[in-house]
């Protein structure tokens, strides 16, 4: 099966590149992302290492989005320190960008092979946090 894919946000990659190129210094800082949110704007931000698990870059933008009044993202993409380029998404960021932002776009892939997906396509048959929150009026009874 073939996953769809999506025009490519390169202003969005050109964005997260830039910040990893200027303000991705030493090991603490190693990642930037870079988000479009519906309404156009660009946010970034960097990864904040810490030995005990600090936050990826994808998970500071969610906060820097919010910290602007960018709530609802459109697309994501994380590129490394050094040109590494485009660096797909881990796991947690997979699980909690899909949980945030079900109908986002995330650009992946090296090269002239970057593409945007659906961040479903990256976490297939995957838990959904929101399901476990039942209809208020549901569990009441009748």
């Amino acid at each position: 099966m073939t996953t769809p894919t999506h025009p490519v946000d390169h202003e969005l990659v050109q964005a997260a590149a830039r910040v990893a190129r200027t303000r991705c210094r030493g090991e603490n800082h190693t990642m930037a992302a870079a988000a479009r949110a519906r309404d156009g704007r660009i946010v970034t931000a960097v990864n904040a290492y810490h030995f005990t698990g600090g936050p990826c870059a994808e998970l500071v933008l969610i906060g820097a989005a919010a910290a602007q009044g960018a709530y609802d993202l459109d697309t994501v993409v994380a590129v490394g320190d050094r040109d590494r380029g485009v660096v797909p998404p881990c796991g947690r960021c997979r699980q909690v960008l899909l949980d945030y932002f079900p109908d986002l776009k995330v650009i992946v892939g090296s090269g002239d092979r970057v593409r945007a997906v659906a961040v479903a396509d990256l976490l297939p048959e995957t838990y959904v946090w929101a399901d476990h929150q039942l209809d208020a009026g549901a569990d009441q009874p009748h």
